[in-house]
């Protein structure tokens, strides 16, 4: 039984000092008594033993019962506060999630860039040898373009730390391929092998970028 009253409510905390759980507990430990002390010799003993078998079910279901009406309240004001706090700590996970998506999308922009320009630089030296080659001269200096630096691993802030890391992600793309061991779906089992390095057949494993923020201290 709870009692609710702004936002609070009582509950059910103390079995040990319940004497209808207690009075449950004294005839089970009654039953247990006979239970110990019972010898079994003929039919007639085994119809008394019946009986006393749907006795204990009975307790059983009346201790049980009894738990429930403490749990009960206590799981659902749980449920309650789980939810409502899914609601409060939303906008911090979408923000977190954002801000890292925004600086996973701007490093990867800058890496894209780094290649490219890399890549335009390697044909130009490439064109100037071939020229080079040809000519015995070059008719225009190589103009190479300047290339972004590289993004660093690790980036200082005020408040923190970012780290750059790789995590490994994976999907079953053959069913049929996949070993037995795995075939329960064991989804913890095959992240343990794939973050070990080892291949499975019918699972497609790779890496992407993570951030990591460590706050100075």
């Amino acid at each position: 039984m709870t009692i609710e009253n702004t936002g609070t409510a009582l509950v059910l905390i103390r079995p040990d000092l319940d004497s209808k759980v207690n009075d449950l507990y004294q005839q089970g430990v009654g039953l247990q008594y006979r239970a110990e002390g019972r010898v079994i010799l003929s039919l007639e003993d085994v119809r008394d033993a019946t009986d006393a078998l749907s006795l204990i079910k009975g307790l059983r279901d009346a201790i049980e019962g009894r738990r429930k009406e403490y749990t009960g309240p206590l799981n659902e004001h749980l449920r309650a506060i789980n939810d409502a706090f899914k609601v409060f700590v939303e906008p911090i996970t979408t923000a977190d999630q954002v801000t890292r998506k925004k600086i996973l999308d701007y490093r990867a922009e800058q890496e894209r860039m780094r290649l490219e320009q890399e890549r335009i630089n390697r044909l130009r030296e490439e064109a100037a040898r071939a020229e080079m080659q040809l000519k015995g001269e070059l008719s225009e200096p190589v103009a190479l373009v300047e290339v972004t630096p590289a993004q660093p691993d690790l980036i200082h802030s005020d408040f923190a730390t970012l780290g750059k890391q790789k995590r490994w992600q994976f999907e079953v793309v053959d069913f049929a391929l996949l070993p037995d061991d795995y075939k329960e779906a064991n989804m913890a089992k095959i992240r343990k092998v794939v973050v070990a390095g080892a291949t499975i057949p019918g699972v497609r494993a790779w890496q992407e970028d993570t951030l990591r923020v460590t706050p100075q201290r």
